[in-house]
């Protein structure tokens, strides 16, 4: 069985096989159509995600790697940097509190756009990486608390 589409370069119509219809162009990869589950649903809805595949799985990989790059900054700031270095040197006394919550304002942020990517790409692993990445939320929660405790306090 065949279907037409528009060939963008020359605006004609050329008709292209079912096989090929389900191959993404630009990433080469065979398009997997979204799991209608009842679960994925309503992951998609509390995500707020749009109908349909708008990412893809290389895009996914890059938000991930960018928001655990950005996790692991704050670890080593957080636990090594601030409590350790700075201190030795006779600065940075008492900011760590005020750093600690923004920084992990802004990695859970980071967390929850690449959950989002995960999702929208409809990649295979996006169950795994909302296991991991709300875990890490939840530890970034009580540090924000701890922190917000230790400034006011």
């Amino acid at each position: 069985m065949s279907t037409t589409a528009r060939n963008d370069t020359s605006g004609e119509l050329v008709e292209i096989s079912e096989a090929e219809a389900t191959v993404d162009p630009v990433a080469g990869q065979a398009l997997r159509p979204q799991s209608k589950s009842g679960a994925d649903r309503f992951m998609r809805r509390l995500l707020r995600l749009p109908e349909g595949t708008t990412s893809t799985a290389a895009e996914a990989r890059s938000a991930f790697q960018k928001s655990l790059a950005f996790t692991t900054c704050r670890c080593l700031l957080m636990y090594i940097v601030l409590p350790f270095v700075l201190p030795a040197v006779g600065i940075a006394r008492g900011v760590g509190p005020v750093v600690g919550i923004v920084i992990g304002i802004l990695a859970m942020v980071s967390i929850v756009y690449s959950i989002r990517r995960f999702w929208r790409a409809d990649h295979s692993k996006r169950w795994h990486y909302t296991v991991f990445g709300t875990t890490i939320i939840a530890f970034l929660i009580w540090a924000t608390i701890a922190d917000s405790i230790d400034l006011f306090s």
